[in-house]
């Protein structure tokens, strides 16, 4: 017979009988249990497993604990209430209990400001719940709890998971000492046994199932597996009609625009804000007007998601008037403010100018006469058309004054191309109308295409472009970190230093080869020989060394590509050499356990005042380098990049100037190739 729990209020239940009631097991399935009158229902604990219990019900079951299970004859007298959530009673808590307890979390009583005032006349403050952090940000102490029956605050974490003995009062009766509370506290929270309590282990350091210390990832995967779970998928398919609106106002498509492009910007600004450290990327090109226009790019790490990304996103375009640097300071200082975002949380800054080039006097006879062969061509389509029935792979591309990787790919053409290109010239000088077209393409066909140093530069040319060129496509990413781009660039300069001692020669011998199918004499034309005057002061019985035509163009032309290229890349690595002495430790898990105490110190040290202005710092050296050292134990022994370390702490308390710092360091410009 079912049984409605509308009546159960009415039935009077005897404690001291339920033993002699013999209840089957088999049937308790078919007795339907309202849930709704479950509160005017005293349940003891020996059937706690019994009886289901629905989570949103909990706040109203009274809780009743053993004291002593022993005794059957006794239970009447041994049931004792008590409050689970009172810090009195956690060293007595049952297992079910302590996850109810975790469940529910620790209750702070709101209406206690202040606790009763001691001889000293100290008291308990509310102000202990935040920790306060050097860059003005606030942490929550969610595992701090004032008991106001003792008078006292205990650590909630260490308190109820405690492994043995465990020193300190917040982990067992409780501190009181309200004089030194604040620099106990954070002498406790910085404590290793603290951080193994309040953080939840992903990863033990076994990694095979039914082994102990496996991580709380395979000891779920242990509890699912004894379960047979039947997954059915069911797939609906619900056809409606669509409506399709049109909006065809004159105004409405860049009205739409505009409102997309505001939402945008202001939930960017939102997760610059949330993020606080930004770096500014900066790039001034004029447009068709002639106005000269810099984009703004703000980098910064979104952390307002469960991962970590480093993002660079366009703000807009700004009108610019004086290009100088105090001109780009007056136009950002004005735009940060607008923005609402403080000029004092730039933590980086990167400029891009495709018009500053070292060795461009050098370059421009060579590009120039790159754009002249693009020219002749692209003025005119009947000429377009003679270059494509000759040049079936590639077309040429013009040079930009801005994009550096046009040059690569223009030279790359006729590079690969050489006789094509050069039997087009042959065509138009010989077909076209214009007389003035005829002999410059005449002239392109003699004097450039075929001559033997023009063969010579462009190999040089595209051999050095290429490589540079494909280590800057490597550093383009938004999320490249400082350590791997110091690397790509220590390895481009080592291979142009070795590049100058025999790149010339192989360069020789492949353009005599391809001289030999141009038609071409390889031999280096003959170049008047400039006399220098001898000064005063030189030994006029020494003679002046004349340089043959071959090693002429080694030393004048070769030679100073090269170093100049070496002496741009030295140039860059030493400013990464900069950032490394700053932000090095913290490149890899590797790098920070290598470090011992002494030198961690002096990193820790050198960090905050590299950061600190108007006696402002983003951290706290002393507890920078605490947290250090518990995070170098932690850390496993594989390489850990900063980005997988960010997102270790970011779930942690524990660590909050060592979150910070990896913030900055993550913030730090790499690249300005979103400019």
């Amino acid at each position: 017979m079912p049984i409605e729990n509308d009546n159960l209020d009415s039935v009077p239940i005897e404690n001291d009988n339920l033993d002699s009631v013999p209840i089957e097991n088999d049937n308790l399935d078919s007795v339907p249990i309202e849930n709704d009158n479950l509160d005017s229902v005293p349940i003891e604990n020996d059937n706690l497993n019994s009886v289901p219990i629905e989570n949103n019900n909990l706040d109203s079951v009274p809780i009743v604990d053993e004291v002593n299970n022993d005794d059957d004859a006794d239970d009447d007298d041994d049931n004792v209430d008590y409050d689970i959530f009172d810090p009195r009673n956690w060293d007595r808590l049952q297992p079910k209990l302590i996850d109810l307890l975790v469940v529910k979390c620790p209750k702070r009583d709101n209406s206690v400001v202040k606790g009763p005032r001691d001889s000293l006349n100290r008291c308990f403050t509310t102000n202990l719940y935040t920790r306060a952090l050097a860059n003005g940000e606030v942490c929550d102490r969610d595992w701090l709890v004032y008991s106001k029956e003792l008078d006292r605050v205990f650590c909630f974490c260490c308190k109820v998971f405690k492994n043995g003995i465990v020193r300190g009062q917040l982990a067992n009766g409780g501190y009181s000492d309200w004089v030194h509370v604040g620099e106990r506290i954070k002498e406790h929270e910085l404590g290793m046994e603290h951080v193994k309590n309040i953080t939840t282990v992903f990863r033990g350091s076994k990694e095979k199932l039914y082994e102990d210390s496996n991580g709380n990832f395979l000891g779920l995967i242990e509890m699912l597996v004894e379960f047979d779970p039947i997954i059915q998928e069911h797939v609906s398919r619900v056809t409606t009609q669509k409506v399709h609106i049109h909006y065809l106002g004159r105004n409405i498509q860049n009205e739409l625009i505009s409102l997309l492009g505001s939402a945008i910007k202001i939930e960017i600004i939102r997760k610059i804000k949330q993020a606080k450290y930004f770096s500014v990327i900066l790039d001034c090109t004029p447009d068709v007007s002639h106005q000269e226009q810099m984009s703004l790019i703000i980098r910064y790490v979104d952390v307002s998601s469960a991962s970590v990304s480093i993002e660079e996103s366009f703000l807009g375009f700004l009108n610019v008037n004086d290009t100088c640097g105090q001109g780009f300071f007056d136009v950002l200082q004005n735009e940060l403010k607008e923005l609402g975002l403080d000029l004092f949380d730039v933590r980086g800054q990167g400029y891009d100018n495709g018009s500053n080039m070292k060795g461009k006097h050098q370059a421009r006879i060579f590009f120039g006469v790159v754009q002249r062969i693009y020219t002749i061509f692209a003025n005119s389509t009947k000429r377009w058309q003679i270059l494509k029935d000759n040049v079936k792979v590639l077309t040429p591309k013009s040079l930009s004054s801005t994009r550096w990787e046009s040059r690569v790919e223009s030279v790359k053409v006729i590079r690969t191309q050489m006789l094509e290109f050069t039997e087009a010239l042959l065509e138009v000088s010989e077909n076209d109308l214009d007389p003035k077209i005829q002999n410059k393409a005449k002239s392109l066909t003699t004097n450039e295409l075929g001559d033997f140093e023009f063969l010579m530069a462009i190999i040089i040319w595209f051999e050095i472009l290429s490589a540079i060129n494909s280590v800057s496509k490597l550093l383009q990413e938004k999320d490249m970190l400082i350590d791997v781009a110091m690397q790509k660039i220590k390895g481009l300069i080592s291979y142009f230093e070795g590049y100058r001692e025999i790149g010339f020669y192989k360069v020789l011998i492949n353009a005599k080869k391809i001289a030999v199918e141009l038609n071409i004499s390889p031999i280096f034309p003959q170049r008047r020989i400039i006399k220098r005057k001898r000064q005063f002061d030189e030994n006029l019985n020494i003679p002046s060394v004349e340089l043959s035509k071959v090693e002429s163009f080694r030393v004048y032309y070769f030679l100073y590509l090269v170093d100049q290229t070496v002496v741009s890349l030295n140039k860059r690595f030493e400013q990464y050499q900069e950032y490394e002495s700053i932000f090095g430790f913290l490149f890899t898990s590797h790098k920070l356990q290598s470090l011992d105490d002494a030198t961690l110190k002096s990193c820790s040290t050198n960090f905050e005042q590299t950061l600190k202005h108007n006696e402002q710092s983003d951290i706290d050296e002393n507890e920078f380098f605490a947290e250090l050292k518990l995070l170098r134990e932690m850390l496993l022994e594989e390489s850990i990049r900063p980005t997988d370390i960010l997102l270790f702490l970011k779930g942690l308390d524990c660590f909050p100037n060592t979150v910070i710092a990896y913030r900055i360091l993550l913030t730090i410009i790499v690249t300005v190739a979103s400019a």
